[in-house]
């Protein structure tokens, strides 16, 4: 088997493998965006008025009402309240302890261990697209080398997959960047978001804690 061949074959599999990570980073984003999606409030007021209707059942010490208010949601913040209203004999400190942990390992680690494919994606269809110039380039010098008056249209198709594979790494490269970015705003302002309901949430729950019966500090 020639260069040619070789350089031809090895140019189809640059082009599948382009598409296969490009349809791949594209599933991720997407992924990441709705779980973003479904994890965060709205707005900073639909989760106060969350919280407004949490405090009521936690003022009056009706734990039981409260469970009930985040029974189904499945965001952040009414699973993280869940969690604390099921393990409050524990006690407050380790609850808030515990609410931490669990928010950083089954909700942000997710996100980043998704996000990390999306950035692999970024860093290797460049590097496909200048793997398709170099073939695109062998198999031009080759035929350069082969003959000595070579027609310049022979040359076309090995210099059509050197620009067509860098354009292609680029195109794939370029509007995951812009996704990625768009979608750390999100988590950064979903944690800032988590954070303050939290913050809120807690100081109810502790007061909720020793009013209620064989409450703890």
């Amino acid at each position: 088997m020639d260069l040619t061949a070789v350089t031809w074959i090895a140019g189809i599999v640059d082009y599948i493998a382009l598409g296969l990570i490009a349809l791949w980073g594209a599933f991720c984003v997407i992924l990441v965006w709705r779980r973003v999606a479904q994890t965060r409030f709205r707005s900073e007021q639909e989760q106060d008025e969350f919280l407004d209707r949490l405090d009521r059942c936690l003022a009056a010490g009706d734990f039981e009402g409260a469970v009930q208010l985040c029974d189904g949601d499945e965001r952040a913040m009414p699973q993280l309240v869940t969690l604390a209203l099921a393990n409050r004999n524990i006690g407050y400190a380790k609850v808030r302890g515990l609410l931490s942990d669990r928010f950083q390992r089954d909700v942000l680690a997710e996100l980043e261990h998704r996000l990390s494919w999306v950035y692999t994606v970024i860093k290797s269809a460049p590097m496909l697209g200048l793997f398709g110039t170099v073939l695109g380039m062998m198999g031009a010098f080759s035929k350069l080398a082969s003959k000595e008056n070579v027609d310049p249209t022979a040359l076309a198709d090995d210099i059509s997959l050197a620009l067509i594979t860098t354009a292609l790494g680029l195109a794939i490269a370029i509007p995951l960047v812009l996704s990625t970015a768009s979608i750390n705003v999100r988590i950064r302002k979903m944690e800032d978001l988590v954070g303050a309901g939290l913050t809120r949430f807690m100081e109810s729950f502790r007061a909720a804690m020793t009013r209620g019966p064989g409450g703890r500090t």
